[in-house]
C-alpha cells in the first residue's frame, strides 16, 4: 500500500467520525414535539398569541414554551361591517362572555405560529386598559336562551263530540 492510500484510508474513518458529530449535535439542538422548553418569559403584561389558523388571542401566558401554554384575561379582534356604508371596524372582545363562560384558554402550541409582547404603549394595549375601566374586562353572564313559543293548538276538528 502507497502512502496516498493510506493517508486516504484514515481519512475516511475520521470524516464519518466528524459526520456523525455533527448530525448527534444537530439532533440535540433540535425541539421535539412536546419537548417542553422552560424559562420562556416576556416583559409585558399581555402577549400576542397568533394561531396558526389566522386567529390571534391577546392575553397573559403561562407556561410559554410548554406543550399546552394557558392564556387567561383573553381579548380577540373582531370585525364588524356596516351594512350600509361598508365601513369595516374592528372591535376588541373579552372572551368569557360566551355561554360557557371560559375563564381561560389551554393552546396546543402546536398551533401557536408564534408568540409576542404586546408593548404597553400600543393600541391594542390602550384598547384593554379602555375596556377594563369600562367593566368589560369582567366576563358577563351569556344572556338566557329564549323560550320557543308555545306551539300552536291543533284546529278542532268539527265532526268530534262536543
Amino acid at each position: 500500500m502507497t502512502s496516498r492510500n493510506r493517508n486516504v484510508t484514515v481519512s475516511r474513518p475520521i470524516s464519518m467520525f466528524i459526520m456523525i458529530a455533527l448530525a448527534a449535535l444537530l439532533a440535540a439542538g433540535c425541539d421535539k414535539p412536546g419537548q417542553a422548553q422552560q424559562g420562556v418569559s416576556f416583559g409585558t403584561e399581555y402577549q400576542a398569541v397568533f394561531m396558526d389558523n389566522g386567529q390571534t388571542f391577546f392575553g397573559k401566558i403561562e407556561s410559554a414554551g410548554t406543550a399546552y401554554p394557558k392564556l387567561s384575561d383573553v381579548f380577540y379582534i373582531q370585525r364588524e361591517v356596516n351594512r350600509e356604508t361598508g365601513e369595516v371596524k374592528n372591535i376588541l372582545v373579552k372572551r368569557g362572555s360566551e355561554w360557557h363562560g371560559p375563564e381561560y384558554m389551554v393552546i396546543n402550541a402546536q398551533h401557536i405560529v408564534v408568540i409576542e409582547p404586546v408593548a404597553a404603549n400600543s393600541r391594542v394595549a390602550q384598547l384593554i386598559k379602555e375596556a377594563k375601566a369600562q367593566g368589560i374586562g369582567q366576563a358577563a353572564p351569556a344572556p338566557a336562551i329564549p323560550e320557543a313559543p308555545a306551539a300552536p293548538a291543533a284546529p278542532a276538528d268539527p265532526e268530534a263530540p262536543k
